[in-house]
């Protein structure tokens, strides 16, 4: 069995964090013009076409997440960092569900709760990558 490339993984890794950080940063003004409604109490004349266009916004980078997924279930980590890659790898697989479950408050309408379940859900795994990241940043500068 071949020994995991440390340069290759770091390089992914921080490829990985880099993207998610600028899909995120793309969705942001959606993300934020549909939360404005729900506070503002808006939403019932919150137009139909634009719910559709975030919709379809919010698929476009949940799928980009999704292979960024996919490329994480497939990188191999250095053994000493195992148990953080896979805490890691859960995390943003939970970010992913959080993301699909904001699709879907959004889909017939807006669903308050799911929406902001849906939110929580992104908060608590952004939370868990970013302990995940830093640990591993830890023990690799050991």
């Amino acid at each position: 069995m071949k020994r995991p490339d440390l340069g290759y993984y770091l390089s992914m890794i921080n490829s990985i964090v880099t993207d998610t950080e600028q899909t995120g940063t793309q969705l942001n003004d959606a993300f934020e013009e549909v939360k404005g409604a729900i506070e503002r109490k808006e939403i019932a004349s919150f137009d139909d076409a634009r719910r559709m266009e975030i919709v379809e916004l919010f698929q476009t980078g949940t799928d980009k997440y999704r292979l960024m997924l996919e490329q994480i279930s497939k990188l191999q980590p250095p053994a000493r960092i195992l148990g953080n890659h896979k805490k890691f790898e859960h995390a943003y697989k939970s970010y992913v569900a959080g993301c699909e479950e904001m699709i879907l408050s959004l889909e017939d309408g807006i669903d308050v709760a799911a929406f902001y379940a849906a939110e929580e859900k992104q908060d608590q795994a952004t939370d868990a990558i970013a302990a995940a990241i830093q640990k591993m940043t830890q023990v690799m500068v050991k």
